[in-house]
């Protein structure tokens, strides 16, 4: 990628623009994050908002060169070597500072040593990282994961693990024997005794399981619309975490459609979203979340126009979902994954993210959207045919009530000036149809008037409202309803 591409990209967790030498601790922070992240680029002589090249004086591009470097050795540990580099654009003069991912984590600020001078990168911004990402940073270190600590809490023999040897049977024939969980890492021998490591109290049906890990859940929802405020169904996932993902797998296929098209002489059934790629990303959400990270769950929404996953932890730093076809792999959790793999929950390594983008090749109206949202990853596959159709529905409407701004400019001047009964008799029926009676009733009326007649009339005749039995006008039973141009017009008076 060019520099011209470069700086057409937004900031983000690997790139970072600045107009002019940033203050000692800005600078400090972006470096330490990272060096604790992914690594990343920082490019002074560039502004971001609006984003346009300034430059720096070339005169002191050198003396510059020489306070970067200084700033970071001196306070910055452990030490961090960037590369930094002049750069030409435009006839103008930058500086680019290469931060490489470090392989002796937690980086913090001497001055501020460790608990308050550790910084991550989350999106575009450095935040102070807490006591349990700092202990994950020190397990990255040691080249150890989270999951293959020993919990001292149980001996092994006393943890209830039946369900998982049960399953563990089932997938692979094997029976689970003691020697198969020390060679699974399962469990660890400390003087003698053998205790469970956090990977397989997530595997089992232990009490200990929901007092230590009572956030490895699903929670799964599908919404009424576009937005949380109202539910359809919802279910909590609590079980071990090896069927954690077919159960929310079976929950989003109760909650998307399937049609069937003809393709020759066979109907051919389909899902309206790619079911393959959803359910490896839900896996993928289950194995590679960050279960260090408490009070965290991991998150399916089915909402009108997509399907939302959301697992705790931020992407793996060697991951980059802006080439899926790359066969990339890394696991965070280091024995849960090989045991997901020998379940068959998880293909081989690195296939899950070109399977993803295989299947939407097939699914030109899903469109992948990925984001970090806070210490959370999440992955949305959104249908372009229903933001299509609400972009056209908005046109529509737009029309509708410009037309009927001309057609209506009295009655909605007047309205708008001064509150009548034709705007009240509107308001009266917007969430239920009424009889003349009721609808007399509503105003504060003891009896139909023949103004209240005159207006019913006046607005069936304007088609701002509709009887319920048009067949039959004088039906007993008749009663009167909002119209869509009802409901535009009163949307009109609320602008």
């Amino acid at each position: 990628m060019n520099i011209k591409e470069i700086l057409n990209q937004p900031e983000g967790r690997r790139l970072e623009f600045k107009a002019e030498l940033p203050e000692h601790s800005d600078l400090a922070k972006t470096v330490v994050a990272f060096a604790n992240d992914a690594g990343g680029d920082l490019y002074i002589g560039v502004a971001d908002d609006p984003r346009e090249v300034i430059g720096l004086d070339e005169d002191k591009l050198v003396a510059i060169e020489e306070k970067i470097s200084n700033i970071i050795f001196n306070r910055c540990y452990p030490a961090i070597l960037p590369e930094i580099k002049f750069i030409s654009e435009e006839n103008k003069h930058l500086i680019q500072v290469t931060v490489f991912r470090g392989s002796t984590p937690p980086y913090y600020l001497k001055e501020k040593g460790k608990l308050q001078g550790t910084f991550i990168r989350v999106g575009s911004t450095n935040r102070l990282a807490d006591e349990a990402i700092i202990s994950e940073l020190e397990r990255r270190r040691r080249n150890i994961s989270f999951d293959s600590e020993v919990i001292p809490d149980k001996t092994v023999n006393d943890l209830n693990i039946d369900g998982f040897k049960a399953i563990f049977k089932e997938k692979t024939g094997e029976e689970l024997s003691n020697q198969a969980l020390r060679k699974l890492d399962l469990v660890k021998d400390m003087q003698g005794v053998e205790y469970p490591t956090n990977a397989l109290i997530l595997f089992s049906d232990d009490p200990l399981r929901n007092s230590l890990f009572h956030y490895a859940k699903v929670e799964c929802a599908r919404f009424k619309g576009v937005s949380i405020d109202d539910f359809i169904d919802q279910k909590s996932i609590t079980t071990n975490i090896a069927t954690q993902a077919e159960e929310a797998y079976n929950f989003v296929l109760r909650h998307i459609n399937k049609g069937a098209t003809v393709e020759g002489v066979y109907t051919v059934s389909r899902w309206e979203y790619p079911v393959k790629a959803i359910r490896e990303a839900i896996r993928n959400a289950v194995v590679h979340r960050d279960y260090s990270l408490t009070r965290k769950d991991v998150k399916i929404a089915i909402y009108d126009d997509m399907v939302e996953i959301t697992s705790p932890g931020l992407l793996p730093p060697s991951i980059d979902y802006a080439a899926m076809e790359s066969r990339q792999s890394d696991a965070r959790n280091k024995v849960i994954a090989p045991i997901f793999k020998r379940l068959g929950i998880i293909d081989q390594w690195g296939n899950g993210l070109k399977l993803i983008a295989d299947e939407l090749k097939e699914y030109p109206n899903i469109e992948l959207r990925w984001k970090e949202v806070g210490l959370s990853f999440q992955l949305q596959f959104v249908r372009l045919d229903y933001l299509l159709n609400a972009e056209r529905i908005k046109d529509v409407q737009q029309e509708l009530q410009q037309e009927l701004q001309q057609e209506l400019q009295q009655e909605l001047q007047q309205e708008l000036q001064k509150t009548t009964l034709y705007s009240e008799v509107l308001r009266c029926i917007v969430s239920n149809a009424l009889s003349r009676q009721g609808i007399s009733l509503a105003l504060g009326q003891k009896k139909v008037s023949g103004q209240l007649n005159k207006i019913i009339q006046k607005l069936i005749a304007h088609n701002l409202i509709e009887r319920t039995i048009p067949e039959k006008p004088n039906h007993p039973a008749q009663k009167f309803r909002l119209t869509e141009r009802g409901q535009l017009f009163l949307g009109l008076l609320a602008k």
